[in-house]
């Protein structure tokens, strides 16, 4: 019988902290890469998040950097201090039971259109992969380490997958570790390219029954994708998994 490999066979089993470490890596390879900035949450379902230390890129980050925390933002296991911005992800997952990863940083493009206070098109078909409904969120009162700033943003999102949060920059949802990484992915890419379309002055968006297909997608759709991506960082640094 001939073995025919499937993309998820093409990655070694992996723990969720080492989900969440190559998921970081591979944002940052797509410009999520605000220097120390941004945090990854992922819900376990017992009260408790696993989440990215402060103080450490996303660059450089290893499983045993990893820390678990309450939903008061406490630190149960881990040497690294919380980011300071965790507030907005413990108001989320306070409200949002169906979110089990969320994604907050600073990437150029979708931080622009953030500036910007406007939401960019969908010009093209890769712009659109990973479905989830986009949202300007303009209620930057102040950083979102204070909770109350956390709590008005989170509400002002209502069931948003996906808001570019005004002069701040991007808040992504999944339901996975994949759908949060093909909707990151793709937002900035639409971010990216609406950006050069306008820049030539402007350009014709998508619309109608072939982007509704895209925007009704939870973004566990697209089988292959984030595993091929993972691999690259795997290759990139052999012993990224090790503890």
């Amino acid at each position: 019988m001939t073995f025919s490999p499937t993309p998820t066979t093409l990655l070694p089993p992996l723990t969720q902290r080492q989900e969440l470490v190559l998921l970081a890596r591979a944002l940052w390879r797509e410009g999520y890469d605000d220097h120390i900035a941004g945090h990854i949450t992922i819900a376990l379902g017992d009260g408790t998040l696993l989440c990215n230390p402060w103080h450490l890129t996303w660059a450089e980050v290893h499983p045993r950097d990893v820390l678990r925390i309450d939903l008061q933002g406490n630190v149960l296991e881990g040497e690294w201090p919380v980011p300071p911005g965790i507030p907005l992800h413990l108001a989320l997952h306070a409200r949002r039971q169906d979110v089990v990863v969320a994604v907050h940083h600073h990437p150029r493009f979708g931080t622009i259109w953030a500036d910007a206070h406007r939401v960019p098109p969908i010009y093209d078909q890769s712009s659109a992969l990973g479905g989830g409904g986009l949202v300007l969120v303009d209620e930057y009162a102040g950083a979102v380490n204070d909770r109350s700033n956390a709590d008005r943003a989170i509400d002002a999102m209502g069931s948003a997958d996906v808001a570019l949060l005004a002069n701040h920059g991007v808040f992504i949802l999944g339901t996975t570790i994949r759908a949060a990484h093909q909707r990151a992915v793709a937002l900035e890419q639409r971010c990216r390219h609406a950006w050069h379309v306008e820049a030539l002055g402007g350009g014709h968006a998508l619309s109608g029954p072939p982007i509704a297909i895209f925007e009704q997608s939870d973004g566990n759709g697209f089988v292959g994708f984030m595993e091929a991506m993972f691999r690259a960082e795997l290759r990139a640094d052999p012993e990224l998994l090790a503890d």
